[in-house]
């Protein structure tokens, strides 16, 4: 028992360094660029751009969103996502979130021998041992048509999704906490967010 607990403590930290020195290198394949503004009581705070990019069996996904408000004080968060799939299963994902530049959340998920290791902050947080063929960031770019769950690059958890009629979704994490998407012929026209504290919309631009 005390070999298997140090083994596994091991592979952790292998994992652990593997993931955090790991670099998403974009290669120069066929490209989609989507834009968004990020709307708050009927103001522009920001914006996101998502961009999806083909090479051969991997599609790289990245999102990068810049947001600037006042709640009390000034605060300016900075989202970014990279996310890797392999022939259209998930194999590796990273974010970063930061808060007034920041380090805020640091989330890695990496797949290693059909499980997916998922370390938040610099610690391991959980394995999942299912194959993962629809993530948080898809939802930019293809609608949900028969998908009940994503996965949360994130938060390193699966979601629900709940299909509400006439092309919208809800989707339930962890916390509760509730976002719904709207779509227009597969492309996504709006997103509420429900972040807690604050509340947002993501709006195409057109």
């Amino acid at each position: 028992m005390i070999l298997w607990l140090n083994y596994s403590h091991l592979i952790w930290q292998v994992l652990i360094f593997s993931f955090f020195i790991g670099q998403f290198d974009v290669p120069n394949g066929d490209n989609t660029s989507l834009l968004f503004y990020i709307i708050m009581n009927d103001k522009v705070i920001g914006s996101l751009e998502a961009t999806k990019t083909m090479d051969g069996s991997q599609t790289i996904y990245k999102s990068l969103t810049s947001i600037k408000t006042k709640i009390i004080k000034d605060i300016e968060v900075d989202y970014e996502y990279n996310v890797i799939f392999e022939k259209s299963i998930l194999k590796k994902a990273n974010v970063d979130i930061l808060i007034n530049q920041k380090p805020h959340v640091k989330t890695r998920t990496g797949l290693k021998d059909k499980n997916y290791y998922v370390i938040k902050n610099g610690k391991p947080k959980t394995v999942l041992h299912q194959a993962i063929d629809y993530t948080t960031v898809l939802l930019f770019f293809q609608e949900p048509t028969g998908i009940n769950e994503c996965f949360s690059e994130q938060g390193g958890s699966l979601n629900a999704i709940v299909a509400l009629g006439n092309h919208s979704y809800k989707k339930i994490n962890t916390k509760k906490q509730e976002n719904i998407y709207y779509y227009k012929n597969g492309s996504l026209e709006k997103a509420d967010i429900d972040g807690g504290l604050i509340h947002l919309s993501i709006v195409a631009r057109k």
